[in-house]
């Protein structure tokens, strides 16, 4: 009775995840971006506890994963594009171009599905990523709103130009399947050399946040980018090995 207990505990916390998705899309469609934002970030808690539980319960299955993956396109692509597509939508209209732009917002859907569909039959990405993780680029979207309520004078005509949003809409989408190494966060043992990018990444996000509290995620996001860049190319450059490995026994 515990086994099957514990077997299900992780799946219980995903489609919390998946809920939770679903309900900030209700929430975005209705304008409500706020809501819609946090919703991402409960999202993101409850995608790092479902494999945190996994982990702990060694309760590991095809059936997580891929209903993982399923929660991560509803919660990390799809929500993040309707606060996009609204975020257009609040922006200055181009005439007679908008109301064709204004959907360039649901490529981030599309480039997520892709980035889920390849994280889930890439054998190099069992340690660390290759291209911008789906949560990450949600939490940065998330943020746009949040941040545009807290600042409206400095940041919105930023954040609510149409061709600011086009750029950034395509430049996100490209990150999402780049071929570029990006470390995870998961901590395998608390070896200071080992983790000193993982470390580096949680001082200054604390900091950052502690001080510009939402207005830093974008610059957190942007130095998980370098750091994992830099650790990746500049140091060991672990992806390479895998994909020399996979050479040598295919």
């Amino acid at each position: 009775m515990k086994t099957r207990i514990k077997r299900h505990v992780p799946n219980a916390i995903t489609c919390a995840n998946l809920f939770s998705g679903c309900v900030g899309i209700v929430f975005a469609f209705q304008g409500e971006l706020i809501i819609a934002a946090y919703a991402i970030f409960l999202s993101a808690i409850f995608d790092f506890f479902d494999g945190l539980a996994s982990r702990v319960l060694k309760s590991f299955s095809g059936i997580g994963k891929d209903l993982d993956s399923l929660a991560d396109i509803v919660s990390f692509g799809v929500l993040p594009a309707v606060i996009m597509y609204q975020l257009f939508l609040e922006a200055r209209q181009i005439h007679e171009v908008s109301p064709w732009l204004n959907f360039i917002a649901f490529l981030i859907a599309v480039f997520s599905a892709l980035r889920l569909a390849k994280f889930n039959v890439d054998t190099r990405q069992s340690e660390n990523f290759i291209g911008l993780p789906t949560p990450a680029n949600a939490i940065l979207i998330a943020s746009f709103p949040i941040i545009i309520s807290q600042h409206n004078r400095y940041y919105t005509p930023y954040l609510l130009n149409p061709y600011i949003l086009s750029v950034f809409t395509l430049i996100m989408c490209s990150l999402l399947v780049a071929e570029i190494p990006m470390m995870s966060l998961k901590f395998k043992n608390r070896d200071f050399n080992e983790n000193i990018y993982r470390y580096l990444l949680l001082l200054f996000s604390a900091i950052l946040i502690l001080f510009f509290k939402f207005a830093a995620i974008p610059v957190v996001i942007l130095i998980y980018i370098a750091l994992s860049i830099i650790q990746f190319k500049f140091a060991n450059d672990p992806v390479i090995g895998v994909k020399k490995n996979i050479k040598k026994h295919s």
